[in-house]
């Protein structure tokens, strides 16, 4: 485990959760898979490489294997399934970070936002391992082993850029810049999510920034690039205020279950 979260174990802090809250816990992961998976998707016969196509189609199944257990647990205690919602939720119903919906840029773009989402993740499922709730601890197990591999994926290609051509140097560094105001919002926290790190179910997730940005800051070094400066943007994608690509993202996603609703093949 290399966060500095600290849990508390109390058993009858974990009996008494609100189970509501820890839905929406897992609606908050759930969904910042979700719409990774659905980013990493769309460079399926986009990327430089053919090899590249498949490595990003895999990260993209990874997320998607996430998305689908923690909606799923979201949605044994909501009365709905993963499939409900995933394709019948707004926008504004989507709780997941405004990072993960970002247009899909140039190559670039994609590494900066594989690198800096995987240091996040790697940090979050390490610290999730110790949750009381057995199923996000479950989880996180699996989760844990993919992400690792998205990190040293996105790290071999962000130094391979940053220290490759004066093209792809200044590509790097434009698009860590574009990124960089979204970060800060991975690390917000707020009362619900200290309500559960209070039950032991979650991770207070301002104590993942030290550790998280200590790795990206290790990468952007061996890459020769500095780490972005830029002021944050405001964020709320977890409190229900999506960015303007959520609903572009969402429209392609959901078209044919909402057109065809119930369609089995």
């Amino acid at each position: 485990m290399t966060g500095t979260a600290a849990f508390h174990t109390d058993a009858a802090s974990v009996a008494t959760a609100d189970r509501g809250a820890v839905a929406e816990y897992a609606l908050r992961l759930g969904d910042d898979a979700l719409i990774a998976a659905q980013r990493w998707g769309e460079w399926i016969s986009r990327a430089p490489e053919l090899e590249e196509d498949v490595a990003l189609g895999n990260i993209g199944l990874d997320e998607l294997g996430q998305a689908r257990s923690l909606l799923s647990f979201a949605g044994s205690i909501l009365g709905r399934t993963e499939d409900e919602l995933a394709y019948f939720r707004s926008d504004q119903e989507f709780r997941c970070c405004h990072l993960v919906a970002l247009a899909r840029g140039d190559f670039a773009d994609a590494i900066a936002r594989l690198t800096v989402f995987a240091a996040y993740q790697l940090e979050l499922y390490s610290a999730l391992l110790s949750s009381s709730e057995p199923t996000i601890a479950a989880i996180a197990a699996k989760a844990v082993k993919e992400v690792r591999y998205h990190l040293d994926h996105g790290a071999s290609w962000t130094v391979r850029l940053g220290d490759g051509t004066q093209e792809s140097r200044i590509r790097m560094t434009a698009a860590l810049d574009r990124l960089w105001p979204y970060v800060a919002e991975l690390f917000d926290t707020d009362d619900l999510e200290q309500q559960l790190v209070a039950a032991g179910v979650a991770v207070d997730s301002s104590t993942l920034q030290d550790p998280a940005v200590g790795r990206i800051t290790a990468i952007l070094a061996e890459a020769g690039l500095q780490l972005p400066s830029a002021p944050r943007v405001r964020g709320g994608g977890r409190l229900g205020r999506p960015s303007e690509h959520l609903g572009f993202l969402l429209a392609e996603m959901q078209v044919l279950a909402r057109q065809h609703p119930g369609a089995t093949w």
